[in-house]
């Protein structure tokens, strides 16, 4: 008797990671260590969906396929999800590593006119067919390193034509595919110079005209805010984010990444999806974040790059039940394209544990970005978005360093990466 039709078989596998269970809600404290793991398992795939999640020898007795993937020695998760990118930029800032290698400070950086001021400026100068050029390139390499999914901001024009353009950019390339891109208005990412101490007139700005018109061209999912000292300090960021909800906009903030400021306790205030970076988060500003719902997005890459020597409280956030994702901070700032490193980060600086990472980089992402119902697991009727990489365990993802084990990425049901070149 024939099997069920399907359109890719992938079986053999070492491992099958399918991070299930935690679609409604997402994994917090001892749950973040339950991957649900399957061995010699595999995946059957129609239409795009997931059809089957199971052992080998079930699957191959229970469908027909049209192509089959030999995953024998290696390991299938979710495609990984990327919670925080600073996704369009033009120009580079590669002078500033000697600046911080000599002791310069972020806002000390910002304060001269570099920095996010300085990508502002190339990214104004830059066409929108410029851009596109950068960042399809930029998509291309994300997904040979197993990232299908991200969260897009923009933020480097600072004025309405920009952010737009900005904007437009990241929504045509989500369009075109196969990289998913969740877009963020970041216009609050700094001061632009022509507001130099006219920071309320820029708040207003932002408020009255760029989020208006942002909704209304529907460009966004989420509205941001850099709520920093010296920059968008709480009053100014709430009146930001909450004219982003008005309009239909769902907050997220960057939040306590130089200094203790209160982001997170306004995260909570205003009910944002999620609360980003948190380098000093107070404990009751994580216990507020968890009685309101917020994920924490931690980035173990960006205070690698700004040469901090700190990074966030993951443990205390995990004992306490706030759940966490990770996020790679993308940048000019942070020039990282393999979020595999942002796992082994996780692990080897916030000791996080292989699962944990890997629960923060894949289900708990999607929480992060409002997907949930349709990928960060392995779960039958989600999206057809996994990753086979070339690792016989999946604690090879945290432990080591810098290669790409990406071997197979399979987007929307079709491979698009196949031996890690793309298809």
């Amino acid at each position: 008797m024939p099997g069920k039709p399907s359109d890719i078989i992938v079986y053999n596998a070492k491992q099958v990671v399918t991070a299930s269970g935690f679609t409604e809600n997402p994994a917090a404290g001892s749950e973040m260590q339950h991957l649900c793991t399957i061995e010699d398992g595999a995946v059957a795939i129609s239409e795009g969906k997931i059809v089957a999640v199971s052992r080998s020898n079930d699957i191959l007795a229970n469908y027909d396929t049209a192509e089959k993937i030999d995953a024998t020695g290696k390991i299938i998760t979710p495609g990984l999800i990327d919670a925080h990118t600073h996704f369009v930029s033009a120009g580079s800032r590669e002078n500033e590593l000697e600046m911080k290698i000599q002791g310069a400070k972020y806002l000390e950086i910002l304060e001269k006119g570099g920095g996010i001021l300085r990508t502002v400026r190339d990214t104004r100068a830059a066409s929108k067919d410029e851009l596109m050029t950068i960042c399809r390139k930029r998509a291309n390499r994300l997904l040979q390193h197993g990232t299908t999914t991200i969260e897009a901001k923009s933020g480097y024009g600072l004025d309405l034509a920009t952010e737009i353009k900005s904007l437009e950019v990241i929504n045509q390339l989500n369009r075109e595919g196969p990289l998913s891109l969740v877009p963020t208005f970041l216009g609050a990412h700094a001061i632009p110079t022509e507001f130099e101490g006219r920071v309320n007139e820029y708040v207003d700005l932002v408020c009255e005209e760029c989020i208006p018109r942002i909704r209304e061209l529907n460009l966004a999912t989420f509205c941001d805010v850099f709520c920093e000292k010296g920059v968008f300090e709480i009053e100014e960021s709430k009146k930001i984010l909450l004219a982003g909800k008005r309009h239909g906009l769902l907050p997220r903030i960057h939040a306590d990444e130089l200094y203790p400021l209160g982001g997170a306790e306004l995260a909570a205030d205003v009910g944002a999806v999620s609360a980003d970076h948190l380098l000093y988060t107070s404990p009751g500003g994580m216990e507020r974040m968890r009685q309101a719902g917020v994920v924490a997005t931690l980035m173990p890459a960006a205070p690698l790059t700004l040469m901090l020597g700190r990074y966030a409280d993951a443990r205390k956030f995990i004992s306490i039940g706030t759940p966490i994702a990770l996020g790679s901070d993308l940048s000019p700032s942070c020039l990282l394209e393999n979020y595999q490193l942002v796992l082994s980060l996780a692990c080897y600086e916030m000791k996080m544990t292989p699962a944990e990472a890997l629960i923060a980089a894949t289900i708990n992402a999607a929480h992060s970005i409002r997907k949930a119902a349709e990928i960060g697991s392995l779960e039958v009727g989600k999206k057809a978005d996994l990753v086979i990489f070339d690792v016989p365990d999946y604690r090879f993802l945290g432990y080591e360093l810098g290669t790409n084990a990406a071997d197979t990425v399979i987007k929307n049901g079709k491979v698009v990466v196949r031996g890690g070149q793309l298809e």
